[in-house]
């Protein structure tokens, strides 16, 4: 299997490191091959080339199985021309594999219950949230978008607009990720006063009629956002467009209180999948080995099991971080009292000794 590696920026490097190692692991005891190739994404793109996605990136993802990204952006690029922002080369390479849906779970693991900003009695319930959320329409990507002046005031604009096909196939995957849970589906939109979500509601709940097996309910995105926090143990699967699920994403990881476990995967129709964990570069401690590498690795069994269809090698290094988080192994951002503080690399090498 060849696989693409996006380091990019902060701590990238460091976690995606971590991460090949698991794969190389993985591949020696399950009799796997792994063949890698690194390119350059975000503000390393960007002080090589000029660009936050150079056209060499672009082939050599397309020409991979599947694509691991560490993380973009940082203090350094955000005083620069906005239309070649770092961030702009994760927006872009999204768009150019056609990764329409991302899927994100915002699982408790049980050893870090501590960390959990909710209350107890809530947390008693559980917090096993998958959010579905549509990646390269709605208002990231709609036209016409502009900034100028006007009457001497300053002013900017964006379009929001989804198509019906773009809702279409987001919901399909919604409902299909439901079947493999609990099968509950909850869209997310603000039917109330968008037209464009009004059509979103229209379309998904079409969509439902090939999906009778599944629940469907709908909520707008204020109340979501609350209901995440009062009783997340309510939602299976959460399904939304581009701007709420980015928002709502961020919450439900954020919840857990270990933002830096939580991975991801963009998937597409049939381009390779990109997976990557969830936090940002963390610039403020990149090369010091300091970050955590779990959400990364996670990544990878998510690669495993979604892009490779190797279950029980996800299923091991799955095993594996929660054999490690069991023994006390912590990094700074989970750490706890009672329990080890490690680095990067030791909380790496803690991993592979248990797959």
């Amino acid at each position: 299997m060849k696989i693409c590696l996006l380091p990019g920026d902060g701590i990238g490097p460091e976690i995606v490191a971590q991460a090949v190692k698991v794969l190389d692991k993985v591949g020696g005891k399950f009799g796997r091959s792994f063949e890698y190739e690194e390119a350059l994404i975000g503000g390393v793109a960007i002080d090589a080339s000029g660009a936050p996605l150079p056209q060499e990136t672009v082939q050599a993802c397309k020409g991979a199985d599947a694509v691991l990204l560490g993380a973009v952006g940082g203090p350094k690029w955000d005083t620069i021309d906005p239309s070649i922002r770092p961030e702009k080369g994760l927006l872009g390479i999204r768009k150019e594999l056609g990764l329409f849906a991302n899927l994100r779970p915002a699982t408790l693991f049980p050893q870090l219950r501590d960390a959990c900003y909710l209350r107890p009695d809530i947390v008693d319930r559980g917090l096993d949230v998958m959010v579905v959320r549509e990646l390269t329409g709605g208002i990231y990507f709609g036209e016409p978008r502009a900034d100028g002046e006007k009457d001497g005031q300053r002013y900017g604009f964006n379009t929001m607009v989804y198509y019906e096909e773009e809702i279409r196939r987001i919901a399909k995957v919604a409902f299909e990720a439901a079947r493999k849970r609990s099968g509950r589906v909850c869209s997310v939109d603000k039917a109330n006063v968008l037209d464009v979500s009004r059509v979103w509601r229209e379309i998904v709940i079409d969509e439902h009629k090939n999906y009778q097996d599944v629940e469907l309910d709908h909520m707008y995105v204020d109340n979501a956002a609350m209901q995440l926090v009062r009783d997340p143990s309510q939602f299976d699967v959460m399904v939304t467009g581009n701007l709420f699920g980015d928002i709502l994403s961020d919450e439900a990881a954020a919840i857990t209180g270990s933002i830096g476990m939580l991975p991801s995967a963009s998937l597409g129709a049939a381009n390779p999948g990109l997976y990557e964990p969830i936090h940002g570069s963390a610039p403020d401690i990149a090369g010091q080995d300091k970050a955590n590498p779990l959400a990364t690795i996670l990544s990878v069994s998510m690669m495993l099991r979604h892009s490779f269809d190797m279950g029980e090698e996800a299923d091991s290094v799955d095993k594996a971080v929660q054999a490690t988080l069991e023994k006390g192994l912590r990094t700074g951002d989970i750490m706890a009292q009672g329990c080890k503080l490690v680095g990067c690399k030791e909380m790496g090498e803690a991993v592979l000794a248990e797959i």
